[in-house]
This record gives C-alpha cells, sequence and structure tokens, in this order.
C-alpha cells in the first residue's frame, strides 16, 4: 500500500508551528537564488515532469513524475518532500523549491526581488509571510478535496494545484485518472510559466 505524503506533511506542519509559533519568515531569497532565470528553469523541469506523467504508460511511471513535480514545487523543507510514492527512490530532489520551505527556508526560487505582479499573483499566490500557515491551506484543501468537491480553486498559488494534483495522482491506482489529474496539472505550470512575460 502506498505511503502518502500527507502523513509526512502534517507532520512537518506540527513540528514547524511547535519551533515557529509566531514567527515570520524573513529570508526572502533563500540561498541567494534570487535569480529569474533559475526560477523559470525550475518551472520548466515541472512542466517536463507533468508532461511525462500525462503520457506516462505505466502507473508506476505516472507516480514517479507526480512525485518529481511536487517536490520541485515544495523543495526539501515543503510538505510531504520526499519519497512519496514507496518506491524507495526520491524524485525531484533540489536544495530549494519553487516555494518558500514550512518556516520560510529556503525562501524558494519564486521569491526574488524582481518578481513581477503576476508572479506574486499566480505563482506565490501573494504573501509568504507566514509559509506554515500558507502550507496548511494547501494541505487542507487536499484533505477535504473529493471529485465532486475541487476545492484547489481554493489555493491562489498555481504550483501549489500542481502539488494538489500530483497528491491526487499518488492515492490512486487508475493509470487515467492519473493522467486526467496531469492535465489540471499542465493547465497551472502554463499559467505560472506565462506569469514569467506578464
Amino acid at each position: 500500500m502506498r505511503r502518502t505524503w500527507l502523513t509526512a506533511g502534517l507532520v512537518c506542519l506540527s513540528l514547524v508551528a511547535a519551533a515557529c509559533s509566531g514567527s515570520t519568515a524573513t529570508d526572502t531569497t533563500g540561498s541567494g537564488t534570487a535569480d529569474i532565470d533559475l526560477f523559470a528553469d525550475r518551472l520548466e523541469e515541472i512542466g517536463i515532469a507533468i508532461a511525462a506523467w500525462r503520457i506516462a504508460d505505466s502507473v508506476e511511471e505516472a507516480l514517479v513524475q507526480a512525485e518529481t513535480a511536487a517536490n520541485l514545487v515544495v523543495g526539501p523543507n515543503g510538505p510531504g518532500y520526499g519519497d512519496r510514492n514507496g518506491d524507495g527512490a526520491l524524485s525531484g530532489a533540489s536544495d530549494v523549491g519553487l516555494l518558500p520551505g514550512l518556516d520560510g527556508t529556503p525562501g524558494g526560487l519564486a521569491v526574488f526581488p524582481t518578481a513581477s505582479v503576476c508572479i506574486v499573483k499566480n505563482v506565490l499566490g501573494g504573501s509568504w509571510d507566514e509559509p506554515a500557515g500558507r502550507w496548511q491551506q494547501m494541505v487542507t484543501a487536499i484533505d477535504i478535496w473529493q471529485p465532486d468537491n475541487n476545492t484547489m480553486p481554493s489555493l491562489a498559488s498555481h504550483p501549489m494545484r500542481i502539488v494538489g494534483w500530483a497528491s491526487f495522482s499518488l492515492v490512486t491506482d487508475s493509470l487515467d485518472m492519473m493522467k486526467e489529474y496531469a492535465g489540471h496539472a499542465t493547465l497551472h505550470v502554463n499559467i505560472s510559466q506565462r506569469a514569467l512575460n506578464c
């Protein structure tokens, strides 16, 4: 039985809340990678993973690519980062996520001084002054999602929605459903990439 990423994410959020209660993120550039080129490269990596997930020939391949996309968004200090599909390997390993970590570090490749209004609106989805709270919104939206109750539009950050669709793939055994979820994720990576040129 596959392990869901939510268990690890909720444990991480609990630990962060206990250790960082009331704190805000002050390092807005993470590891000093405040570079739009690195941001664009990461979006391309995520897009490649989603494209492979969408045309996967097997459940196993779809799961690897969904894991890759989600890990590239959340980064090493984000909810659920790691071996989300339980195959013993970590796909989408990185030193920094597209979005900030649970405690604000690393700061995330989408956070840089020259970020456009569109990046702030569509990629970051607003302020990351309280990253644990932002991630908790995503975890909650994923947890209560049902096919007839799509909670993904409640998330302002389109990369967070990618993590959602990846998470739904990781808990189904249907390749057809995984490909459908990848189609949704494609829309959100496309919106994120368009934010580069607005």
